[in-house]
Order: structure tokens, then sequence, then C-alpha cells
């Protein structure tokens, strides 16, 4: 067969395939409000720097009739490509294709991508879409479930793996996405759970919409399963491409430098904090008035608001940030904020990204229901992660660090490189009030006027105690500093720690508080 008519024919099958499920599949797509799975893939990736593989690979089902039906490509579409230039691997289940379904092959071409982005210490972007198991390949499709999961261990804190969901994610299926990194969702479009509504609605009789069991409102805000919430895919890939410059592409790089820029004017760092250790306001200013072009790029929004996590800029050099949010619940740590804060404490140590804490907590939140829901245990999660972390950790206290929640945002115990304090900060084991009531019990019942008597105390308490000189004495903080030192201290910190080396004791891992 001469060259020409090859070249044809190649054309021809390229083109068949390319088309997935075929016209109408394409059309119902769009109809629901979703891109194509190579629409996606362009929209993600830097113009033309896509490269394909395994386009023509088939599933091998022969029960059912399946021997008699052609699945383009097998329902997923795997390769590599740039963002912003970065090299990252990438597959989109086609749901056009069997509904995205996932039987053997489509499986293989999963893991073949997931061992190459390994292998090649690649970021790697997988995009959901997909009505799970592909039940006509029975226990195969369970197996493939499972290469991935092992695969997505294998892989964590190797390089970074991205979980875009753009579709029905359902069932087994979800845990591939939940042992990744980041996660992100859609509205009205993104919807994760494990047992789907007409199961829930046979076995417990109980009414639910897809939406409200596992939709992208559900998974930001009150699962904490998302990272990152958008109002359409648009701006869903915007926000891929701006975490891929804050990350690096493998546990052996750093995340790349870029120019510094100075904070905003709009954001004073001294008219942020009010002295009044009873008013609240928002922890996400203080950053962005210490941050590069006050640019402060925050995970998880929705969920655990009383935590801010999130990445920034200094010098130039991408930073963690850890953060007490006074604006809800005070700031205190709870069950899942601990959670929160442990996860990306841990994501941040594995990836070389230096961590800064900014204190401001009565402590951990007290109350049956989060004892009940074990926050003794997801609290030591925190502490756990802060002192294994061995990347340069720096701590500022704004103002209240009481108790067990002074020790756990990366107290000097803890192995905190730099620890700094304002001025307005009270560090003690408890609140002035709550301890003046206890210590002076007595003085205060035998007073004449024991509301009188009890407001002294606390004075007395407050000048005492809750201040920061009383742990700068003792070594615990490194310095009282006026609040507009913050950023030049921090930025002379991040660059004494840059090559900072630590090891512990030799052991195959640890064992956290799971």
């Amino acid at each position: 067969m001469p060259l020409k008519r090859k070249i044809k024919e190649l054309q021809k099958r390229r083109q068949e395939v390319l088309l997935g499920g075929g016209e109408k599949a394409i059309e119902k797509q769009i109809a629901m409000g979703k891109l194509t799975a190579r629409e996606r893939i362009r929209k993600i990736l830097d113009d033309d720097s896509f490269h394909e593989y395994d386009l023509f690979v088939e599933h091998e089902a022969r029960d059912f009739n399946m021997d008699k039906k052609i699945l383009h490509g097998d329902g997923v579409i795997i390769g590599t490509g740039t963002i912003y230039g970065e090299p990252v691997c990438i597959f989109a289940q086609d749901f056009t294709v069997a509904g995205g379904s996932l039987g053997m092959m489509h499986a293989r071409k999963i893991t073949k991508i997931m061992d190459h982005a390994l292998k090649m210490r690649m970021p790697l972007i997988g995009i959901n879409d997909s009505g799970g198991a592909r039940i006509q390949e029975g226990v195969n499709s369970l197996a493939g479930y499972g290469e991935i999961f092992f695969r997505n261990t294998l892989s964590s804190g190797v390089i970074p793996q991205i979980s875009v969901i753009l579709g029905p994610c359902a069932g087994g299926a979800v845990y591939s996405p939940a042992l990744t990194d980041f996660v992100f969702v859609v509205d009205k479009i993104s919807k994760m759970f494990i047992t789907g509504p007409e199961v829930i609605k046979t076995v417990l009789g109980e009414e639910i919409s897809m939406e409200d069991l596992g939709g992208a409102h559900v998974h930001s805000e009150i699962s904490g399963n998302a990272h990152f919430y958008a109002e359409s895919e648009e701006e869903c890939f915007e926000q891929i491409k701006k975490l891929i410059t804050f990350i690096p592409r493998n546990n052996t790089h750093k995340p790349r430098t870029f120019e510094t820029r100075e904070p905003k004017n709009e954001f004073q760092i001294e008219k942020i904090v009010p002295g009044d250790p009873t008013q609240p306001y928002d922890v996400r200013d203080v950053v962005r008035a210490i941050v590069d072009d006050s640019d402060f790029f925050e995970i998880q929004e929705k969920w655990a608001r009383n935590l801010v996590i999130g990445f920034g800029r200094m010098g130039g050099r991408t930073v963690g940030f850890v953060c007490n949010q006074p604006l809800v619940l005070a700031g205190v740590l709870d069950v899942d904020s601990s959670d929160k804060a442990a996860r990306f404490i841990r994501y941040c140590d594995a990836f070389n990204i230096p961590i800064v804490t900014l204190v401001d907590l009565p402590g951990y939140l007290p109350g049956a229901d989060q004892e009940h829901a074990g926050v003794i245990r997801h609290g030591a999660k925190v502490l756990y992660a802060y002192s294994e972390a061995t990347v340069p950790k720096m701590t500022v206290i704004l103002r209240k660090a009481y108790g067990g929640g002074y020790i756990a945002m990366s107290s000097r115990h803890l192995r905190a490189d730099f620890v700094f304090a304002w001025p307005t900060a009270e560090i003690a084991v408890m609140g002035p009030e709550g301890a003046a009531n206890i210590i002076f019990r007595k003085e205060i019942s035998e007073a004449k006027d024991p509301e009188k008597m009890r407001k002294q105390k606390v004075r007395e308490y407050k000048e005492k105690f809750a201040n920061p000189y009383v742990a700068a004495a003792k070594g615990y903080i490194d310095s009282v500093i006026e609040p507009e030192e913050t950023r030049k201290l921090l930025l002379h910190a991040i660059e004494v720690s840059a090559s900072k080396a630590i090891s512990g004791p030799k052991k195959k891992h640890g064992v956290p508080p799971f």
C-alpha cells in the first residue's frame, strides 16, 4: 500500500477517534453545560502543547454484546503538555464514550500516564467525568480502580497530583481524587458521592438531589473534600494554571522564583489588627500586607473558615501560610480546621515550601460536640505535622496565643526556626479573664466589691503574664517586633534558612493520629 494511502487511512482513523462518542453524544455533553474532554485539555494546557498517547486503544470486553461495541479510546484521553512552559501529564475521561465508564483498558491508559508522570517526575492532572465502573466488565473495573489508588499513594509526596471533577465521580471512583493533593470543583457540574440518590432512596427511603448529596457546594463548604470552587469551567482552569505557578514539579525541586514585588499600599499592616483583643479582623489582609504584590492564593476558602491556608510569595519565592482567622469562631482550632492545617503543612513540607504561621487564637474549641467528634485526635494532627516538618518554619504571634493553641501553632517547642511576636501578643495558659477568676477566686469572692476586685486582678494578670515579654525572657520567641517590621524580618528568615538541613531518628515512617 503506497505511503499516501496509509497516511489517508491514518487520518481517517484519527478523525473517527477524535469524535469520541459521536456528534450526538457531543451535542448532549454541550447541552449539559459541559465542555468536551479535548476542549478541557486544550484550555488547561499551553497552546499546541498537548501530545496524545494511546489514541487507538480499544476495550477488550466480550460479554453482554460488548464485543460488538466500538468505544473510541475507551473513554479516556491521556498525554503530556505544558502550563506556562512547565511540563505536566494529563488525562481526561470522555463522558461521550460509554459515559466515561472505567473498564480494564480505560484504567490501563490512566495508570500508564500515572507511571509516566512518576517516572519523569512531572505533575499529574486528572479530569474526572465518569458514570463509574463499567458494569459489563465486572471485577476488571474494580481491579482498575485499585491500580489507580495504589499509584496515587505511590506518587504522594513525590509529584503534585491534581484532580478536577467536571461531571459525575461516583462510587469507588471518588477515592482517587481523595488521595490526590488538590481537588477542583465547579458549580452545577461537579458531582462526587459514594452512593447515588437512587440507592439512598431504595435503601433508606430518603429522597435527596444529586446536588445536595455531593455537589460543588457540599464538597467545598461541608465535607472539605474540595480545595477550590469555581463558578465555571473556565474559572476552574485559571485556578489550576495559577496553582501550577506556586508549586514545584516534584519533591526534588523548589517552586519557581519570580521577580520581587512590594505589597500594595492599600494594605497597611499596622492598621489591620485592632488593639482590642476582642475585636475581629480578617487575617487575610495581614497576609496581603506582607506578600509580594499582595497576591494571596487561598486554599479551601469555604471550609473550616476559622483557619486560613494558602500560597503567597515573599522575595519571589513561594511560601505556605497557615493562619488563625479571628473573623470566624475567634480563630479557634477545632476538628475540621485541625485537619485542614495538618494536611497543608505536610504538603508544604513534602514539596520544599517554607511555612509562615500567623497566630491569633484562644485555643482549641471546647464543648461536648467537639470532644465526641475527636478534637483530641484531630488536634494532635497539627502537633504532629508541625513537629515532623523540616522545611523552614516562621511564626508570628499577632495577638492571642493561649494554652494548647500556643503550642500547636508552630511554637518554638515544635521546632519553629523563627518566632516573632507583636507587642499586642498575649501568651499564656488561658485568657486573662478566665485565669484571674480561677487564681484569685477567693480574693474576688471575699471582696467588698467583687466586680471591681475581679477587674483589678485581670489587669494584674495581663501585666504579669498576658504579654510577649515573659516568653521573650525565656527565649521562647526570638524577638518582639513592630508590625511594620514583619515583612522585612520574614524575608530575612526565609533567606537565611534556604539551605536548612535537618534529620531525625532513622525509621520507616511515623504513625500520625489519622
